[in-house]
């Protein structure tokens, strides 16, 4: 499973996949949904989850600026409040696709 095309339409990022299927995500779901530790949290050797309080976003938080491949398993996006940590492996962006429009 490997995209053949990544483009942001908007406020989706639409992918065509090795198989001709194609997904659509919106954007504030992919910066909501960041997997990095610091939105995240991180796992300590006991499954116990260190995060700080979730703070609100600013608008600026939901415009994509840039979209780096990262090796041959995901992408990294960077966005227009300067986050761009969160690397999205490509099955895991599979999962986000397949989320009801309102998550």
């Amino acid at each position: 499973m490997n995209p053949i095309d990544i483009q942001v339409i908007g406020d989706v990022l639409a992918i065509k996949w090795d198989d001709q299927e194609e997904s659509f995500i919106p954007v504030e779901t992919l910066r909501r949904r960041c997997p990095c530790a610091g939105c995240q949290g991180e796992r300590d050797i006991m499954g116990n989850v260190y995060r700080d309080q979730p703070k609100p976003l600013p608008p600026e938080a939901f415009r994509m600026v840039n979209l780096t491949r990262i090796g041959g398993y995901a992408i990294r996006p960077a966005w227009a409040d300067g986050h761009a940590t969160g690397l999205f492996a490509f099955d895991y962006l599979k999962s986000l696709a397949e989320l009801p429009s309102d998550n």
